[in-house]
């Protein structure tokens, strides 16, 4: 597994709003729509691509676009669509597909409640869409899910992680495949209630209320 901290100071500044418990939900979408896309800017530097003839209005010349079988997003129910139009702004072409996964709050567990996703995920590249890279349980589930499909190049997208989780992902997938993960900033560390400290709160809550 791979871990990509995306230093830059566009990012740096955006997470730093996401973190003010003052960002209004609004503020606080619009905001994570645009630091997803400067994270997908870095996640997609390995996406595959094709070269094409294309007619200028000045010659004919080669170009280049995504290559076939088209990538696939899957964001995470229900936070991770909060991150979708973000992603899907840089990488229009891309299918999108749904995993709905949540953490048992007493068992830290993460259990599926929806799953939209193709039956054969062979040869196709997957980028999952997570806002918080906590205990590692939801991203574990998640790869898990996609390799038991046939997928074997993974990129995981995060606003942030804890040391616990990025570590509990990287022993559980080992060398089985092609995984990485681009996360906005690694945080100190998970607090009793399996929170990130100094963290953000609850993405999902933050983004869309607490119904």
């Amino acid at each position: 597994m791979r871990l990509h901290v995306a230093d830059h100071p566009l990012i740096a500044h955006k997470l730093t709003l996401l973190r003010d418990a003052r960002t209004p939900s609004p503020t606080f979408r619009h905001l994570a729509e645009e630091l997803v896309t400067l994270l997908a800017y870095e996640a997609t530097r390995d996406v595959r691509t094709a070269d094409v003839e294309v007619t200028t209005p000045v010659a004919t010349t080669i170009g280049t676009a995504i290559a076939d079988p088209r990538p696939l997003v899957v964001p995470i129910l229900r936070a991770g669509l909060g991150m979708l139009e973000g992603m899907t702004r840089l990488l229009p072409t891309a299918e999108v597909g749904f995993l709905g996964l949540q953490r048992d709050e007493e068992t830290l567990q993460a259990i599926t409640y929806a799953n939209r996703l193709p039956e054969d995920l062979s040869g196709r590249q997957c980028f999952v869409l997570d806002p918080m890279l906590a205990t590692g349980g939801t991203l574990v589930a998640s790869i898990d899910y996609l390799f038991e499909r046939g997928a074997r190049d993974v990129t995981c997208i995060c606003l942030l992680a804890a040391p616990e989780g990025v570590r509990v992902v990287e022993e559980h997938v080992g060398d089985r495949a092609d995984v990485t993960v681009v996360v906005a900033a690694v945080d100190e560390r998970l607090n009793e209630k399996a929170y990130i400290v100094p963290g953000l709160g609850d993405a999902g809550d933050r983004l869309y209320g607490l119904v």
